[in-house]
């Protein structure tokens, strides 16, 4: 992860199919006060002109557009065609005329002027070089720009105290995504690949759910990753169709987790933002 190794690629590996978009969603709701937070925190505020990069079906962008408001601008990008096509519906039912989506890998795509800010969730995660998406698109920020990224570190997640099941779970998904080429862990990395990439006074924090056992959410979530990598999962031998249960999956993490009376742990989201220097 050092931006010098091989040819950047954009590859979401959990597909773009009608389910995977549909989990996009209920995750979405999920992360929508965490981001929200951490956007603000960060500084984006009202006027503002946004890139949103690896927009999906424009959860963040509308977000940002509530935050920077009619007088900003949002530009979300994408290489997904049936998300965005999602997205624009959206925005536009809902009339936010100051948000829009354009085609394009993220790695290589050029804007026509530069931006305030640039934020991106989710999306780092799935770059064979994340430095090198970055770096590529310094040039699409002001001098004093902002750059927010936002991701999940997957080392944080477990069930307190632990269940079985839970942690079979957890290990599916990241040994799925680590073959897949994918970082589980990179938000604990996001701070050093912004420095990394050319980006000077960064923060990072993390903010930390714990979910009862009650909670359907948590189970769902797991289970509904699970399902979208199964494909991964069974193709490179780390669990099999059977060892899986996808159709009962989410009931049965649930379950184990009433019996121990215990918490569920999701991945921390992580928040990092830093700017472009002056004078670069």
């Amino acid at each position: 992860m050092n931006g010098q190794s091989r040819e950047p690629e954009t590859r979401y590996v959990l597909g773009n199919d009608r389910p995977e978009l549909a989990r996009l969603d209920r995750q979405a709701i999920w992360l929508e006060p965490a981001t929200r937070l951490l956007l603000t925190v960060a500084g984006i505020v009202p006027g503002m002109r946004v890139l949103d990069l690896g927009t999906g079906l424009g959860h963040v962008a509308r977000l940002v557009g509530e935050l920077v408001g009619p007088q900003g601008l949002v530009v979300g990008v994408d290489q997904g065609v049936q998300a965005l096509a999602v997205a624009r519906e959206r925005v536009e039912a809902a009339g936010e005329r100051h948000v829009s989506f354009v085609e394009g890998d993220i790695n290589h795509w050029r804007a026509d002027e530069p931006f305030d800010a640039i934020v991106g969730r989710l999306v780092l995660f799935h770059l064979a070089d994340p430095v090198l998406a970055v770096r590529h698109h310094l040039q699409h920020l002001r001098e004093g720009g902002l750059f927010v990224a936002v991701d999940f570190d997957i080392g944080a997640a477990r069930a307190e105290p632990p269940v079985a099941l839970l942690t079979d779970a957890l290990s599916w998904i990241e040994r799925g995504f680590q073959v897949a080429g994918a970082w589980p862990h990179i938000g604990a990395r996001l701070g050093p690949i912004l420095a990394q990439a050319g980006l000077v006074d960064s923060t990072t924090f993390g903010i930390q759910n714990y979910l009862p056992a009650h909670d359907p959410v948590g189970p769902a979530l797991v289970a509904g990753v699970v399902r979208s990598l199964a494909d991964v999962i069974t193709r490179h031998g780390i669990a099999t169709l059977e060892q899986l249960g996808l159709e009962t999956l989410d009931r049965r993490i649930a379950d184990e987790l009433h019996r121990a009376e215990g918490v569920l742990v999701p991945p921390t989201v992580v928040g990092a933002w830093a700017r472009r220097a002056s004078g670069t």
